[in-house]
């Protein structure tokens, strides 16, 4: 019995001031926000923001929470909050809620705050991260480990504050974007309304489209490190596994992203990996057979060294290069995927 998706999760990050809580509060003047509930965090004792999207939410849910930045708190009442908005009667809805929208402190990093999700499994979440861009500053808060986290962890980043740069800030912004993290899907539009709506669409209802990234797309970067693995052959489980926990023991909090295709012994199609941080989702086949895939991983930390990557690699498994060599990887619709 196929069991049915929850509803969305999103994690709306971005730095501070970068424009999160104009971007949702647009959000909430249309259509589409029709059962949304907002859940917002912020690091100070005075919840201005929530008090702000009040104001155009209308009758929205909105949640407070206000014990400080999530992402530092072990015992932070984030996944109780979700669970009463999940389970709280409707009596003038017309059905349950489509999505929640969690609007972070600047300052939050998103892999512990989708730890915090665990406890929430039942209720099958749809989890994706949408970080903003601020084209007015672009990537000179780069060297905040915060904004670095933020972008890299984003399935979607939304170039925000556009009426205040040329068309060539803004195709400069997305290709600064594409520097940081080449596996997100770009929202980079001068149309304000279109931009909202794209911003907060339903990520992995597009087929797997090839479209080749120029190596043009790499922006030089200070802290974030950009890298391909490319498998030699099929692996097997146990050594993809066992790689996967190397690296993330070696890489510790620095490794912000890890995503791509591998060819499995024993699976007929490439399987899909992915980590936001640490946090990593369960591999899982997508996409054609494997003789129609081209199998590849790409890595995003900090401070990223081309030899901690080959300590940790069994010799001969997987090759190594930075992503300015990538010219042939195909960008698909698998790396905008959410979570789950």
């Amino acid at each position: 019995m196929t069991v049915a998706p929850g509803p969305e999760f999103v994690v709306l990050t971005g730095f501070l001031g970068s424009g999160k809580t104009t971007l949702l509060r647009d959000f909430l003047e249309g259509p589409e926000a029709h059962d949304t509930a907002i859940i917002v965090n912020e690091a100070g004792e005075i919840g201005l923001d929530g008090l702000i999207l009040r104001q155009e939410g209308d009758d929205t849910p909105i949640a407070m929470l206000s014990n400080g930045c999530i992402c530092c708190q072990a015992g932070s009442d984030l996944a109780f909050t979700i669970d009463r908005l999940l389970t709280a009667e409707r009596p003038d809805a017309t059905g349950p809620l489509c999505r929640i929208v969690l609007e972070t402190s600047g300052l939050s990093m998103p892999s512990p705050v989708l730890r915090q999700l665990a406890s929430l499994a039942a209720h099958r979440l749809r989890v994706s991260v949408l970080a903003t861009y601020d084209a007015t500053r672009g990537l000179s808060v780069a060297g905040f480990e915060e904004a670095a986290a933020q972008w890299a962890a984003a399935h979607r980043i939304v170039v925000t504050k556009v009426d205040s740069v040329s068309p060539e800030g803004l195709a400069r912004a997305a290709t600064e974007i594409a520097g940081v993290n080449p596996m997100a899907e770009i929202v980079a539009t001068a149309d304000r309304a279109c931009a909202v709506s794209a911003a907060f669409a339903p990520l992995g209802n597009a087929a797997p489209i090839p479209v080749p990234l120029p190596v043009a797309v790499q922006a030089e970067h200070p802290r974030v490190g950009v890298r391909l693995a490319r498998p030699t052959g099929v692996l097997a489980y146990d050594a993809l596994a066992a790689w996967l926990d190397n690296l993330a023991g070696a890489l510790g909090e620095r490794l912000l992203r890890l995503k791509g295709l591998v060819q499995v012994a024993g699976i007929d199609r490439p399987v899909l990996v992915q980590s936001v941080g640490s946090v990593f989702s369960p591999p899982r086949p997508f996409g054609p057979s494997r003789a129609e895939t081209q199998a590849f991983l790409v890595i995003i930390a900090r401070d990223l060294q081309a030899a901690e990557l080959e300590a940790v690699a069994p010799v001969g498994l997987f090759v190594f290069s930075p992503w300015s060599e990538a010219a042939s990887v195909p960008r698909t619709a698998a790396l905008g995927r959410p979570l789950a």
